[in-house]
Formats: C-alpha cells, sequence, structure tokens
C-alpha cells in the first residue's frame, strides 16, 4: 500500500509536488487556507502537469479542512511561502500523529527550527519527524487554472531533520517517493546555504527608484556592479556565520558555478551576467514582494540572529534588513525568526549545534 501524501499549499510547488506524486499512484490530499487559491483544483479534482512529467493526477480531496488532509497522512509536504510556515505548524499541531514526516519545501533560514519551536509551544506529544529541504525540488510556473508547467526536476536536494539524528530515518522513509534528496550534515547547513536571502532582498532595496519609477527591467540582467559589490559582502558575513559554526557554506559566486551552465568570470557581477538560465527574469513591479516579505524575515534575521550568537557582526545584512522594515513599515525583527521564534535564545554556539544535532 502506497504512502498517503499530504499536501500543504497550492502554489507553483505545490502543484508540481500534488500533481506528480498523484500521477505514481499515491493519495494525494491538499489543503490551503484561502478558498478562492483552490477552486479550480476543487472543480478539475486534480493537476495537468505538463513539461518535463506529462499527465493528469487526480487529487482524493482539495479542502480548506486542515483536519481532512493531515490526520490520516504519512507525509506532510510543506509548500509554501517560508513565512507561512508557523502558521502551518499552528493548524497542523492538533492532528498530528506519531511517525508523520513533515517536510518544509524548501526551509529557508531556520525554518524546521521555527516549524518544531512551533509544535512544542502548543504542547504537541506526537513523536513527529520534521525535516527541512535547502531548495525546492522542482523548477515549475502555474500555467493555467489547474496545471502546472515542470521545466526540471533537480538531480540532487539536500535535506536535513532537526535533530540531525533523524536524517537517515527521513530519507530512507522518502527513498520510494524522492531519492532526489540527499543528507546534509544538520539544519544550520541547509539553512545557511540560503542564496536567495543574499541576492534576492539587496537588488531589491538598492533597486527601489527604478522598481517605483514604473520602468520594467530584468532582475539579475541588470543587476550594476555596485549592487553586486553589496551582495559580495553580505555573502562574506553570512559565510563568516557558517564557519564559527562549524558548517561548510558554499559562496554565491560557487554556488552559481554549480548550479548552472555555461557560467563565467571571476567575480558574482561576472558570474551573474554570464547566467543563460536569469536572462529574461523581470524585476518585481512593486516593492510588495516575496523577495522583501518572505527574504527578509526568513533569510536575513535568522541570519542576523546567529550571527549575534556566535558574535560575528553583519553590518551590512542587519542594515538591509532595516531599510526593508522601512520601506514596507513593518517590524521583521520581531515577527520573522529571531531567535525567540526559532527556540535558539540564550543559547551560545554548542547549545544550538546540540539542539539541532540531537
Amino acid at each position: 500500500m502506497k504512502s498517503s501524501i499530504a499536501i500543504l499549499g497550492a502554489g507553483n510547488g505545490a502543484h508540481a509536488f500534488a500533481g506528480d506524486l498523484a500521477l505514481r499512484g499515491y493519495p494525494v490530499r491538499l489543503y490551503n487556507k484561502f478558498e478562492n487559491e483552490i477552486i479550480a483544483l476543487q472543480s478539475a479534482r486534480g493537476v495537468t502537469c505538463e513539461g518535463v512529467i506529462e499527465g493528469f493526477g487526480a487529487l482524493e480531496l482539495v479542502t480548506t479542512d486542515i483536519a481532512a488532509v493531515v490526520t490520516d497522512a504519512d507525509f506532510l509536504f510543506v509548500v509554501v511561502p517560508a513565512n507561512a510556515h508557523a502558521f502551518m505548524a499552528e493548524v497542523c499541531a492538533p492532528h498530528l500523529r506519531d511517525d508523520q514526516v513533515i517536510l518544509l519545501n524548501p526551509g529557508r533560514t531556520g525554518g524546521a527550527l521555527e516549524f518544531r519551536n512551533v509544535l512544542r509551544q502548543r504542547g504537541v506529544t506526537a513523536r513527529v519527524f520534521v525535516a527541512e529541504a535547502q531548495t525546492l525540488l522542482y523548477t515549475c510556473r502555474i500555467s493555467a487554472p489547474a496545471r502546472v508547467r515542470i521545466t526540471m526536476v533537480k538531480h540532487a536536494v539536500t535535506l536535513a531533520a532537526l535533530p540531525a539524528r533523524d536524517t537517515a530515518y527521513v530519507l530512507e522513509r522518502l527513498q520510494p517517493l524522492y531519492p532526489q534528496f540527499v543528507a546534509a550534515n544538520d539544519v544550520l547547513e541547509t539553512g545557511l546555504d540560503n542564496i536567495g536571502a543574499m541576492f534576492h532582498p539587496p537588488t531589491t532595496i538598492l533597486s527601489v527608484g527604478r522598481i517605483e519609477s514604473g520602468v520594467p527591467f530584468e532582475f539579475y540582467r541588470d543587476m550594476t556592479p555596485s549592487i553586486a559589490r553589496v551582495i559580495e559582502v553580505m555573502d562574506a558575513e553570512r559565510l563568516a556565520v557558517a564557519r564559527a559554526f562549524g558548517v561548510r557554506a558554499q559562496s554565491a559566486s560557487e554556488w552559481l558555478a554549480r548550479s548552472y551552465d555555461g557560467i563565467t568570470g571571476n567575480t558574482l557581477y561576472e558570474r551573474i551576467q554570464s547566467n543563460a538560465a536569469y536572462r529574461g527574469i523581470a524585476a518585481p513591479s512593486s516593492l510588495d514582494t516575496r523577495y522583501l516579505w518572505e527574504d527578509v524575515p526568513t533569510g536575513l534575521v535568522p541570519m542576523v540572529a546567529l550571527g549575534r550568537i556566535a558574535n560575528v557582526p553583519m553590518p551590512a545584512c542587519e542594515g538591509l534588513a532595516n531599510v526593508a522594515c522601512a520601506l514596507l513599515g513593518r517590524d521583521f525583527w520581531s515577527e520573522g525568526r529571531n531567535a525567540k521564534n526559532m527556540g535558539i535564545e540564550g543559547l551560545d554556539i554548542a547549545g544550538v549545534k546540540k539542539l539541532v544535532l540531537g
């Protein structure tokens, strides 16, 4: 008998996970908070996949009733913007049972720590396994109502459970579904390799004049050398935090070369300009973009929190986060993944390592 799957979310990645798994014969149920975002899925009773995966995946249930989706599921795939992870933990908490695997796709920075901390605060006693992926397994976009175009399924994506002693068990459980998942050392490794937090907030903030002028431009290809230099400074701060925690993180330049074909150049700017995959990616048309309201509270804020624990100064990352707060009129330091919200307040480096390793 095949494992039962709960998909939490209704965006691009959720469509891909739901459609692919259903096509492979797994019983799939999908939950989303907002009714208007799942009307098409309910009407179609499934997801049509196109691209590298083709066919119609019939879903058992599409609903706003979390209990009907979570209670009998063997796997919970959480596929929402990372700033919704805490909400998902709250609504799942009353319905969890022993031996369920919860996978954040992806966790960004501190995702599993925040999710597990919310479950602890809600008094969950069920023995569940919380893990996070370093990035989304699929490259995909919703192409029409209840239809998703999948252009690539990544060959390998690192994953870590919290605590890391559970990673081998989670990977063994996931093997029949997704052999592409491979072990990371711990959730500090998956979280501190959050390259989006390096690219997205500074490029958006330092392009604010262009964005608010209403003149379209390409997000990556129209990046200026000065913006790339700021990213390199922020990236150096991130790498210093990683070293302090004993994590081997890759630089943004290294990540580009490993993730894409045809990357040339020595500087980050040169490598970004050489990336054919970045051609045609439009910049956001307003500051109401997940490049700020997701990447700052679930990327820069937890990185700075870890930096403070390790006594590593991060003036560039902290400064960009402060500017984002001012631009959007929000306090990302309190609403984001600070040390308290991740459940690591008052710990030192050794304490954090003990928590994540188990």
